[in-house]
């Protein structure tokens, strides 16, 4: 007998199949990016056997993101071409726990270093700064810890909801309660969805609160530099890095608004709207770690060596 395939249904393949091949190409360039990251500093500590504190959080960003990206990847490709590899006990509930701790941790390293940006370069009159200031280098590993510890208990629950739910759909589809299925499932996942959210928020407030301190502070230290005539490089420096803040502001809110979006139409199971919102998840930790290289002279000067190095290896062959 024939399969009839409706247009529906082939709809939301092709949609699949190309989001499935932009998702790639937006994954291999995350991974190779934060890998960069990743080994640079890496070998700059296994050589200095030192690592100050800026280094500490981008080392486990990206190793966050690397993951994160990975595991993400690793998802949509066996959603679409192998489905049934996820119906084995146990790969989908680790898969999703694997990349939810890792894409959690992702985001709170990401707000610890906007955090961290604000308290070194802004500058205020107010106790509560200048003690944030002079400890801040003591509290990174706490913070760092802290960005492992709570993602961790997301993926549990991540796993955990899971596999009650697939338990649950199995047991009750056997006995022929699927109405009763539904809603337990839906229940264990609206508790994980607001946890989830809480912690998005909490990322996201910590972001705003940062950028917003630390452009006042620039904007106030370049009115001052301009008012006392001071040397025009300075003011320069000044203007970029208020651009770097202003652009990685704008590109945390639009993948805020996107997990959020997530976690809104998974509800409402609207799966090609979720695709769409995955591209744009899946842009966000490539092109915010090229500007953190290229706004960091170490792994900017290291970055800009590849091109010579390729050319050198080449003309050497």
């Amino acid at each position: 007998m024939e399969a009839c395939h409706s247009p529906h249904q082939s709809n939301v393949t092709s949609y699949g199949a190309t989001a499935l091949a932009i998702i790639t190409l937006e994954a291999f360039a995350g991974v190779w990016i934060n890998a960069f990251i990743v080994c640079v500093l890496g070998i700059g500590w296994v050589k200095k056997k030192t690592v100050n504190s800026n280094e500490k959080i981008l080392l486990l960003l990206g190793c966050s993101r690397f993951c994160s990206l990975c595991f993400s990847w690793i998802d949509a490709f066996l959603s679409n071409l192998y489905p049934d590899c996820l119906r084995v006990h146990s790969i989908l509930q680790l898969l999703l726990g694997a990349y939810s701790f890792s894409n959690c941790s992702s985001l709170c390293v990401s707000a610890c270093l906007c955090g961290f940006y604000c308290v070194k370069i802004a500058n205020f009159r107010n106790s509560l700064f200048n003690y944030l200031k002079v400890k801040i280098d003591k509290l990174v590993p706490w913070l760092l810890l802290g960005s492992v510890i709570f993602p961790l208990i997301i993926g549990i629950l991540v796993y955990n909801a899971i596999d009650k739910a697939v338990s649950e759909k199995l047991n009750t589809t056997c006995q022929g309660r699927f109405w009763k299925a539904s809603i337990k499932i839906e229940e264990h996942f609206y508790r994980l969805y607001f946890v989830t959210g809480i912690l998005f928020t909490a990322s996201f407030m910590a972001v705003i609160s940062s950028a917003v301190f630390l452009l006042f502070s620039l904007w106030r230290h370049k009115h001052k530099m301009q008012t006392n005539f001071m040397n025009s490089p300075s003011m320069e420096a000044h203007i970029r890095a208020m651009k770097s803040i202003l652009s990685f502001f704008i590109m945390y809110s639009i993948n805020f608004v996107s997990l959020i979006l997530t976690l809104i139409y998974a509800m409402k199971y609207q799966k090609q709207v979720i695709i769409y919102l995955n591209l744009i998840q899946h842009a966000f930790p490539g092109v915010h770690s090229l500007i953190l290289i290229f706004s960091n002279p170490q792994l900017k000067k290291k970055l800009l060596r590849i091109p010579s190095c390729v050319k050198h290896i080449v003309c050497m062959r």
